[in-house]
């Protein structure tokens, strides 16, 4: 009405043209529908296919909506006659087939983005557990799959999806269901798509019975009107509505003011309304108005939940659609008048002659936005966000707080006013709609059996792994430069560490090595002092000197090892270790040789004695050097020792190690030294029965036994320790192994020089020898 009486008044268009209407008010059964649609065609209130008994004012198109249905039924014999048919309600794909529906036509624009415009929200609200109510129809069952992909893609799930039929519309029993279902849910928001006369009922029994508050989004106005007086909170205060974004147009206001019975008599809402809000008389059978009203009643002082005061988003549909005729009929005039300039004014015009206009339309028309009714060239439509307040009862005003623009680059689609939105009763704060709280810093989420993604535990993150947000799917990793911190939430620089001066080991080691180096010297003073003497000189006095001597230096060897490593400690701990044991222990065999050699020239004319006078038993020792030097050299060549960091070992800490390049190598010179030892041995057993005065043999296998058990033992222990325990490890068993050669061999003669020196003169050693071989040829 609103629209026709502006086009009526508007001299541009259509003018000396008035333009009417007629109202067909059908019911959802196909029999009425088809009925209504006769009548409209034949006119007169009968209905007789393929003829017209219509006044003089014939129909120029006709406008259906807002159910999809009604118009498919309708336009498919509408499109019989070639009849021109405009659709209001929503879009709908099914229309689009011109192969159908050539005669029919849609002023609603494309929705297929109001999916992602939702999940959108959803995201931005951080809203991931949500339940969904619709029609159990096709272009719902469409909207579903939709909604589905765009809700897995952006991981929000689904709490409950609740289909209502059309045999359901008005089942107390079905809605009473399906509101326990809502009410028996976690989800804190619930979506309820295409509010129609289907929803109706089930809107009022949520109304009149919900104490537990959700927050609604709602596609489309909301246009239910009730004053059923049981709604003393209304559930639905504080929903969000996404609505198809319109014009405003401001003549509308104006024409709410002036509409009022007396104006439009025909209009019996009218007078129903003003007999209840405003107390005015009332004539039932004719719906009339009688009088004594209220001075000035008006649409605007009805409560907010009586009438929809503002334009909806069907209605804007209705505008635009009679100015599309208005405009088609206005063209196809002149069109027939430049064809027919000296005609008497009156055209003749057929319905399908109106097509051709109607397809063409682009322009602004109306509300001054661009309309096209050709659904090839539609554009998807932008919507803006409206927050209900409807408390106090009453109220009901739509704030718009928001739009949604899928034309918009990514990101930046949604453009919305938090603190515009007043939630629902019951909500203090942001709500929150979650199947399972947030997981925060340094925790996971792990999914829960048999449940949506969205359900899940939360777990902690493995060992130097951190998350640093809430609900991460996975934990990250430290660099080896860092460590996770007791939080699990960050990464820490991790401080670089080795075996230093100043840590309790090492200053035990440094000790260690500095006091057994000095004792060692201390021996090899008295050994120089008492040089003259028989214990001295026996067993070769200058292999003593060579390794007391090397004894000095393998008690310092310990002091390469500790500090901060480099490229030449690293490679000089190794081979000097190999070279200082090499010498000690070719050493040791050279005297064990010594005193066995000693013993056999007792017998005159042998060979032996131009051994022992030759010193041929010294060579051992640069022979044996020479072996490990080649070995060395093999090593260093081929994969020599460098600088190595171990992250892992210590907790928060790099240690900074020395990597020894080639294992083999290695263990090689380890196995060298100890085949020595175990030479040494072999000798000092066979000369284990040789006078007791000349013997070092049972200290030297003593000194062996030590060795042995330091190194055999050191093998597993180093290979099964890391960072600077197995350095400690290695450092242990050189001075432990260095102390065994000189407490074992050395110690005892210094006992005898120092504190026995009666038992180091030659008369005592000779008459004891003599007294031993006695006895020896008596047995």
């Amino acid at each position: 009405m609103f629209a026709i009486e502006e086009i009526n008044r508007n001299t541009h268009i259509l003018p000396n043209t008035s333009l009417g209407f007629e109202l067909y008010n059908i019911k959802s059964n196909l029999e009425d529908i088809m009925q209504e649609a006769f009548f409209c065609l034949t006119g007169m209130g009968i209905y007789i296919p393929n003829y017209t008994c219509k006044r003089k004012n014939k129909v120029a198109a006709v406008l259906t909506g807002t159910e999809w249905e009604t118009s498919v039924k309708v336009g498919r014999l509408l499109n019989l006659y070639r009849y021109p048919q405009i659709t209001f309600g929503p879009f709908d794909a099914i229309l689009s087939d011109r192969g159908q529906f050539s005669s029919l036509y849609q002023t609603a624009q494309k929705d297929m983005s109001l999916s992602h415009g939702i999940v959108i929200l959803m995201v931005h609200f951080n809203w991931t557990w949500v339940g969904l109510i619709l029609i159990d129809d096709r272009n719902a069952t469409e909207f579903l799959s939709h909604l589905r992909r765009e809700m897995d893609r952006n991981r929000v799930c689904v709490a409950f999806v609740e289909m209502i039929h059309d045999s359901q519309v008005y089942s107390g029993y079905e809605s009473r269901t399906i509101h326990q279902n809502i009410l028996k849910s976690s989800t804190n928001v619930v979506f309820l798509y295409d509010v129609t006369q289907y929803l109706y009922g089930l809107i009022l029994y949520i109304g009149m019975h919900s104490i537990t508050w959700k927050v609604w989004i709602i596609k489309s106005q909301w246009d239910v009107t009730t004053d059923v007086p049981y709604f003393i909170f209304d559930p639905f205060h504080g929903s969000l509505i996404f609505a198809q974004h319109h014009a405003e147009i401001s003549d509308f206001r104006k024409f709410i003011q002036t509409y009022k019975p007396s104006k439009y008599p025909e209009d019996y809402i009218l007078a129903l309304l003003w007999n209840r809000y405003f107390n005015c008389s009332f004539s039932g059978p004719n719906c009339k108005i009688l009088g004594n009203c209220q001075p000035n009643a008006s649409l605007e002082m009805l409560p907010g939940n009586a009438l929809e005061m503002d334009m909806t988003e069907e209605s804007y549909n209705v505008y635009n659609s009679v100015y599309a005729v208005a405009h088609s009929l206005h063209e196809m005039t002149l069109k027939q008048v430049e064809i027919h300039p000296h005609g008497n004014g009156e055209v003749n015009t057929y319905p399908w002659e109106l097509h051709p206009y109607l397809k063409n339309i682009h322009s602004k028309y109306g509300a001054g936005k661009f309309m096209v009714l050709d659904s090839q060239r539609k554009l998807e439509a932008e919507y803006d966000i409206f927050n209900l307040w409807n408390f106090p009862d009453g109220l009901r005003q739509k704030m718009k707080v928001g739009t949604f623009s899928p034309k918009a680059p990514q990101g930046q689609e949604l453009l919305l006013s938090d603190h515009m939105i007043k939630w629902a009763i019951g909500f203090t704060e942001l709500p929150r709609s979650v199947c399972s709280k947030s997981c925060v810093s340094g925790f996971r989420k792990s999914p829960q059996e048999g449940k949506p993604a969205c359900c899940y535990d939360c777990t902690h993150c493995p060992d130097n792994e951190i998350s640093n947000e809430t609900d991460m799917d996975h934990c990250v990793r430290c660099p080896e430069s860092h460590y996770a911190n007791t939080e699990q939430n960050h990464c820490l620089q991790k401080a670089v560490t080795f075996l230093c001066y100043k840590d309790p080991l090492g200053m035990a080691f440094t000790y260690l090595a500095l006091g057994f180096s000095s004792l060692t010297a201390v021996v090899l003073g008295v050994f120089v002092k008492y040089h003259h003497t028989p214990i001295v000189k026996a067993n070769n006095r200058a292999l003593s000197y060579i390794l007391l001597i090397t004894l000095i230096f393998c008690f310092l060897c310990p002091l390469l090892f500790i500090g901060h490593p480099n490229t030449v400690t690293c490679i000089l701990q190794q081979s000097t270790f190999a070279v200082l044991f090499t010498v000690a222990h070719s050493t040791v065999l050279a005297k064990t040789i010594t005193v066995v050699l000693a013993f056999k020239i007792t017998l005159p004319g042998r060979l032996i004695r131009w051994i022992m006078i030759s010193r041929v038993p010294n060579l051992i020792i640069p022979v044996c050097t020479l072996i490990q030097l080649v070995i060395c050299g093999i090593w260093l060549s081929t994969s020599p020792p460098f600088i190595d960091s171990d992250a892992y070992t210590e907790h928060g800490h790099i240690i900074i190690i020395c990597n020894k390049g080639s294992t083999i190598a290695f263990h090689s010179v380890l196995a060298y030294l100890c085949s020595m030892a175990l030479g040494s041995y072999t000798m000092a057993y066979l000369s284990r029965n040789l006078p007791d005065t000349f013997n070092e043999a049972k200290f030297i296998t003593f000194s062996m036994l030590v060795f042995f058990s330091v190194w055999v033992t050191f093998l597993p222990v180093y290979h099964s320790t890391k960072g600077k325990l197995m350095v400690a490890m290695e450092v242990f068993s050189i001075l432990a192994s260095s102390a065994g050669l000189l407490g074992c061999i050395f110690l005892p003669k210094c006992y005898i020089i120092l504190f026995r020196p009666h038992r180091n003169v030659l008369h005592h050693v000779r008459n004891k020898a003599h007294s031993r071989g006695k006895v020896d040829l008596t047995a």
